[in-house]
């Protein structure tokens, strides 16, 4: 039987593009915010990935299945209801930068923000730095 393809992958779509048309004037800003602050920690420029995250380099896997494919290795996705950023690694042993930040709800790999203006920034760039580290500590990170 033949596999779908994978949905997440890079696309043509231009990130400034993409922000503009959220429709949340908080996502808006936060979206051009969070672009400046993953291009300043990673060095790499942003693509746009499925149909609304926003990456930053990008890594190749291979499943013990034999399942492979390639991910951004950072990122973010300016959705209506709250902003949402990807740490891949996963947010365990950062329980102390997640209890300075602000409000936030978090997944296995995903932070949840309402409002960029309600958080300590500085806390979500060692976040964001944290987890790029570690995607390239486990994996070569190549731009997308």
């Amino acid at each position: 039987m033949a596999r779908a393809g994978l949905k997440t992958k890079p696309s043509d779509v231009s990130p400034d593009d993409l922000i503009a048309k959220v429709d949340h004037p908080v996502r808006q800003r936060d979206g051009l915010a969070l672009l400046s602050l993953y291009r300043r920690i990673t060095g790499l420029g942003p693509k746009v990935w499925g149909s609304s995250m926003i990456g930053f380099g990008r890594y190749d896997y291979v499943y013990d299945s034999g399942h492979s494919g390639s991910m951004m290795a950072a990122g973010f996705a300016p959705r209506k209801a709250e902003m949402v950023i990807y740490n891949l690694p996963g947010y365990d042993g950062l329980e102390d930068l997640l209890t300075r930040l602000g409000p936030h709800r978090i997944g296995k790999s995903c932070l949840y923000l309402k409002d960029l203006s309600k958080i300590d920034i500085a806390v979500l760039e060692e976040l964001i730095a944290s987890g790029f580290a570690d995607m390239q500590k486990r994996y070569t990170v190549h731009p997308a």
